[in-house]
């Protein structure tokens, strides 16, 4: 078998027995749309249907939709929507090719395909991963930012116009399906996210109240009773994939695999269970179904992802390149275990014990075949922290009014100067720093004139955090931890 060869349906058989799909990809059809063609999707919830249609026998396939990756799609289709993903276990990688995607469209120009898709009654199922800035919320009122440009855009451009936004083109979809009166439709939010459903659905609900739509009132009551938006927990650490990655599949397989994905061995997804029309059966591939995601949501978002930005944001300020490396210094395990005991009182009752999940944590950060980049952890630090951190750091602050503790969240406050020192060099997407929508507002923090205080008060306003912002104690804890970040140190 030459390397020369794409990855494709004619090159399957090809394969040893345990390097191919778990299900024949031509057995399945498209009962599921995902908007997001990122690795994510392809290394977490792809998996997970394609094992739901291997272990139950239902055509349960997928056709994702690129919001903005036309190139991805393009890649895609010429492998016939094959790829391979490849667990970096710390006794050796294990490749196989991944055969639930059955399709690839992109957003803009394959508009009314994805329009007849969502229309489709045979497509019962929704999914999301389109990272936090997809879903365009207002810091101020956690809606839909009529005010954004993207959004605004959308508005004016109606139903039929060229519309950019994933809330847009789901909005003007899911109209579109309640005219036609097909069946109910659950849409998924598989993003990192407190509250996710309900998110997705204000955004949505919000494009559509505020579009010119004149059966837009009666759009939003057949949605009422159609439409079920699940909150989920989504759990696996999936790097960026470079061309090692790419090199280390190629020779695994024995042919080139352009749109490979790697993945940590753990992985978790727990969903609410208010279904309003037929799912995949996930659970068969350990997929948990509950009444309430929250205890579940809250302890990993606070606790997973609050410290791997944690460890992101300090690493950046101490010269590292990836979490294994934080995990070999002499700070990267305290600051894990300290940040999860320091947050464990602001979670719900009925979730994960934080203790045994800071166990697990460690032993996931320092996985040494993980390749995790802090600059792609870093990235959109702006609206990643606000969830991460800020309403931890509000309820213990608010705790500590009630008490004699003199610091509330140390190791938050740590965390935040991380942040605040590297906004002083956010830079684009290709740049050796992370990058962040709000990069050009960050930096105009920092006039020369201004004190490390006020520049911490400005960097949290940008947030639209401003019951922070004057909180002396903390902008004041926070400025005092720059010089030694400055320096490269981390002081716990």
């Amino acid at each position: 078998m030459s390397t020369d060869d794409l990855l494709s349906r004619g090159t399957l058989s090809r394969l040893a027995p345990a390097l191919r799909p778990a299900v024949d990809p031509a057995e399945l059809r498209t009962r599921v749309v995902h908007f997001g063609l990122g690795a994510f999707h392809r290394a977490h919830q792809a998996v997970y249907t394609e094992q739901a249609a291997a272990r139950s026998g239902e055509p349960w396939g997928i056709t994702a939709v690129a919001p903005r990756s036309a190139g991805t799609v393009r890649a895609l289709r010429d492998q016939d929507c094959l790829y391979s993903l490849t667990e970096r276990r710390p006794d050796g990688h294990r490749t196989r090719v991944v055969g639930s995607v059955v399709g690839a469209l992109a957003m803009g120009p394959d508009a009314k395909a994805v329009d007849a898709l969502l229309a489709d009654p045979e497509i019962t199922v929704v999914t999301l991963t389109v990272t936090e800035k997809g879903y365009h919320r207002s810091a101020s009122t956690g809606g839909l930012d009529l005010m954004a440009g993207p959004v605004a855009a959308d508005l004016a451009a109606g139903p039929d116009g060229p519309l950019t936004t994933v809330v847009g083109r789901l909005a003007a979809s899911l109209a579109a399906r309640m005219r036609a009166g097909a069946p109910p439709l659950t849409v998924v939010s598989c993003d990192n996210i407190a509250g996710n459903g309900a998110v997705l659905a204000r955004v949505v609900h919000d494009f559509v109240r505020a579009s010119d739509w004149p059966d837009r009132a009666e759009i939003l009551d057949r949605m009422a009773g159609a439409v079920a938006f699940p909150a989920t927990v989504v759990d696996r650490i999936v790097p960026a994939t470079g061309d090692a990655d790419r090199a280390t599949a190629t020779a695994a397989l024995g042919v080139r695999d352009a749109l490979a994905v790697t993945g940590e061995p753990y992985r978790q997804w727990v969903l609410e269970d208010s279904f309003t029309a037929p799912r995949p059966p996930w659970e068969l591939d350990g997929a948990l179904f509950v009444p309430d995601v929250a205890p579940y949501q809250l302890t990993k978002l606070r606790l997973l992802n609050g410290s791997h930005s944690a460890l992101a944001h300090l690493g950046l300020a101490a010269g590292l390149n990836t979490i294994a490396e934080t995990m070999a210094t002499d700070w990267g395990e305290r600051v894990v275990r300290a940040l999860c005991a320091e947050v464990a009182p602001t979670l719900p009752a009925g979730g994960p014990d934080p203790v045994a999940y800071a166990d697990d944590l460690v032993v996931r950060f320092r996985n040494p075949a993980m390749r995790h980049l802090l600059r792609q952890i870093g990235s959109d630090g702006s609206l990643k922290i606000t969830e991460r951190w800020l309403p931890a750091l509000r309820e213990l602050r608010a705790h500590q009014a009630n008490t004699s503790v003199t610091t509330a969240a140390p190791v938050l406050e740590l965390a935040l100067a991380g942040w605040v020192h590297g906004t002083r060099t956010a830079g684009p997407a290709d740049a050796e720093v992370p990058s962040d929508p709000a990069a050009e507002a960050l930096a105009a923090c920092w006039a020369p004139a201004t004190s490390p205080v006020e520049t911490v008060r400005a960097l949290l306003r940008v947030l639209g955090a401003t019951d922070l912002a004057d909180d002396d104690a903390l902008t004041a804890a926070v400025a005092d931890r720059l010089p030694a970040l400055a320096a490269g140190r981390v002081e716990l």
